[in-house]
């Protein structure tokens, strides 16, 4: 969406007072402090980290990569955040006894033309993953990446590519494969020791989105590069408003609510729980996925036309929601803002075998065949084999398995291959529920079939300068 010729005034408005504070990037080095951090990485074995995107997500990232690595730089466009996680790393290293000067950047290609920084995470808005990630692993950059990894299907392809080409180990931040009380691996070991049959039906509970009122155009905050924070999307107007005591804006954590910058719900918890849900029914390996993608219901808080909204002042990602993804193994997959069967759920994966059904979440695993274990247990080393053979029942395990496989180049437990699988089925569901038709995928050649207009929603126009390239 472009904006309006009165937007565009006000953008350009608003964002003057704001250009004088970002037109030079805010780039604070220490000569001798790289010279030291140089002499330092050539006798630790701790590999040297850059952050980028210092946002409220990376409050949890970012000391979990200190726990293994030592943090020498961070970049965010937003002044206020990078500046926040300088003091953040500095508190946190010198508590451990590393004594590092933390450089700042906005533009995260300073990180990036750093040959002394091995891995990067970057946690930063859903729309800019994609760009960061395949210019970090060509510079040579092992890389940790927050989910949803990708905003198109097109972004998933180009990013598996360029991990094969350039043999970077690459970790998606999707922690149910490591952590959240093994609850997942159980339930993945559950199925693969046959304990409910074949898999035929699999319900995915996420949640809807949010709803907002009519946004008003504000200034932009200080410290804040609008622009830069847009990256690849239209260039719009700032929207900033309180609502009771809830935020409402196109920025910081609610861009999840924009299709311009992310995919609501389908993406923000699909990334978990259709990742799950895939795994599980093995759907998630090279040539796999749906065959068939069906809109049943979908509500959205703005028309749409052609599957684009049309109106750029509120939230216009789905609230309420109803896909059948069906596969070509014949399993079929419910994928909804919540379940209201006999056993209603508003989060959480029900699998539906020959032999039984349980239910797993965050909070539980519930069902016949979990009750069954107490007589019956798993063999011993189940969940092992689940996570490759390694043990998961550790703290910070997701980001312990990135760093080991940083050491042996081997793939992560959550590797961009699977992820981009599973978010196919993310994305193909909001092209559908915004086109309100069904389609047909072809998983090996990934295309759309017979659809133009569909297909070409696999991928989105950049703005100039801010292209995705391979």
């Amino acid at each position: 969406m472009s904006p309006r010729p009165s937007d565009r005034r006000s953008f350009l408005k608003t964002s003057v007072a704001t250009a004088a504070a970002v037109s030079v990037p805010y780039i604070f080095t220490s000569q001798d402090a790289r010279a030291d951090e140089q002499k330092s990485s050539e006798s630790n074995d701790r590999p040297l980290v850059g952050c980028i995107g210092t946002g409220s997500r990376w409050n949890a990232v970012g000391p979990n990569a200190m726990q293994l690595g030592d943090v020498v730089a961070v970049c965010d466009v937003d002044a206020n955040h990078a500046n926040g996680a300088k003091k953040k790393v500095t508190d946190i290293q010198s508590k451990k006894g590393v004594q590092r000067d933390v450089d700042v950047y906005e533009d995260y290609q300073k990180i990036l033309d750093r040959n002394d920084i091995e891995i990067v995470t970057i946690v930063t808005t859903d729309h800019w993953h994609s760009k960061i990630a395949i210019e970090a692993m060509k510079a040579g950059k092992d890389v940790y990446c927050e989910k949803p990894l990708t905003l198109t299907i097109d972004e998933g392809k180009k990013i598996c590519q360029v991990a094969k080409e350039t043999g970077r180990v690459f970790q998606v931040g999707t922690q149910q494969r490591s952590e959240m009380g093994l609850k997942f691996l159980q339930a993945i070991a559950l199925i693969q020791a046959g304990r409910i049959g074949d898999v035929q039906h699999v319900a995915v509970a996420i949640g809807g989105s949010p709803t907002s009122n009519s946004i008003p155009v504000v200034d932009v905050p200080s410290g804040l590069n609008w622009e830069k924070w847009l990256g690849q999307a239209p260039l719009v107007d700032y929207r900033w408003a309180k609502e009771g005591k809830q935020t409402k804006t196109r920025c910081h954590y609610e861009f999840r609510w924009w299709y311009e910058y992310s995919g609501g719900k389908l993406t923000d918890w699909g990334a978990h729980h259709v990742d799950i849900a895939q795994w599980g029914i093995g759907q998630n390996g090279d040539g796999q996925g749906a065959s068939s993608i069906e809109p049943i219901y979908a509500k959205h808080p703005v028309e749409f036309k052609d599957g684009m909204p049309l109106q750029d002042d509120r939230y216009n990602c789905a609230t309420n929601f109803h896909v059948k993804a069906t596969f070509d193994n014949g399993v079929v997959m419910d994928i909804k803002d919540s379940h209201q069967d006999e056993l209603g759920f508003n989060n959480g994966i029900m699998f539906t075998g020959t032999k039984g059904r349980f239910l797993v979440n965050r909070g539980k695993i519930v069902g016949a065949p979990i009750d069954e274990l107490k007589d019956n247990p798993l063999p011993e080393n189940a969940i092992a084999e689940v996570y490759g053979g390694k043990d998961p029942a550790r703290s910070n395990a997701h980001m312990a398995n990135f760093f080991e496989c940083v050491k042996t180049r081997k793939l992560p437990i959550s590797d961009v291959f699977t992820h981009h699988r599973a978010l196919t089925t993310c994305h193909l569901s909001n092209i559908a529920i915004r086109l309100n038709r069904s389609l047909k995928w072809d998983p090996k050649s990934e295309q759309i079939l017979g659809d133009d207009q569909a297909n070409a929603m696999q991928s989105r126009e950049a703005r100039k300068g801010y292209e995705v390239t391979v």
